[in-house]
């Protein structure tokens, strides 16, 4: 059952937003993947770099030095970087593969990022910019220091408003504008959630349909009424023959949003998948 598959994936999870530990959820996620791997294992490896950084910090807590000791520790003496060559492979999707081959996409390095400055006293922020994961440090009320963008992808630098906007033109073509809100923080559900839809977005692209699907389910345990999540289900079950867990998925999202404009599409295919019932039982 799911349930079991996912058990560990939905314990971590299933807490309060802020008592969720990042790290330990990634893990979780790749653990579908990697079944054998241990979590705390790579628990203790983002605690050893945290402590390497804090030991070049000098006890100084200036988050620009935290910030030079974070990418001096984890970009130039351990050598993480962005995997620039083979940005579709599903690894780098996975925190433990991150870890060991030290290259990700922007997502899995920024979680990696504000893991180990987490543990190094730093608390950093995902931002989901568009088309690009980006993190920043928001300082408290009357703190002197200004926002800071980070972006853990290209060695952790700090990005000015006039990059952005360049990052921003790159990625649309001079068509979007910088917005405040492509700088608001996320939650680490939010996070978690775009994690698996990249996941997700890779194995579809691959044609890998009972994979996608397992990605699908634990996206669907992170958000139990997401139409688009049970409507993805429903596809990818029926694409694998499952016709009668595609049935109740696509039954489901037929009454959570019964005006979809793809709703009388998915009405055929419901009552033609009914007409089989050898399938569907």
């Amino acid at each position: 059952m799911a349930d079991d598959r996912h058990r560990i994936f939905r314990e971590t999870i299933e807490l309060p937003d802020d008592e969720i530990n990042l790290g330990r959820a990634a893990l979780a996620i790749a653990q579908e993947e990697y079944p054998t791997l241990d979590i705390q294992t790579y628990l203790e490896r983002l605690d050893q770099l945290a402590a390497t950084v804090r030991d070049r910090s000098a006890g100084e807590n200036s988050p620009y030095r935290l910030i030079a000791s974070l990418n001096y520790v984890l970009f130039t003496q351990e050598g993480y970087r962005g995997n620039r060559d083979d940005y579709y492979d599903p690894r780098n999707s996975f925190l433990n593969d991150v870890i060991e081959h030290k290259k990700g996409i922007p997502i899995t390095l920024s979680v990696f990022y504000m893991e180990v400055a987490r543990r190094a006293d730093l608390r950093l922020h995902g931002v989901g910019f568009p088309g690009h994961f980006l993190v920043k440090y928001a300082g408290d009320e009357g703190e002197i220091v200004p926002e800071i963008v980070i972006d853990p992808f290209d060695k952790g630098e700090v990005r000015t408003t006039e990059e952005l906007q360049e990052m921003l033109d790159r990625l649309y073509g001079g068509k979007v504008r910088l917005q405040p809100e492509f700088l608001s923080r996320l939650s680490n559900k939010q996070i978690i959630q775009r994690m698996l839809a990249n996941l997700k977005a890779i194995y579809v692209r691959e044609e890998n349909f009972h994979k996608a699907v397992s990605v699908v389910e634990r996206l669907v345990i992170l958000d139990p009424i997401s139409a688009e999540e049970i409507h993805d289900r429903g596809l990818l079950y029926l694409k694998l023959e499952r016709a009668s867990e595609a049935v109740d998925d696509l039954e489901t999202y037929l009454r959570l949003m019964p005006d979809a404009t793809d709703a009388e599409e998915i009405l055929e295919q419901v009552l033609v998948l009914k007409k089989r019932p050898a399938q569907v039982h």
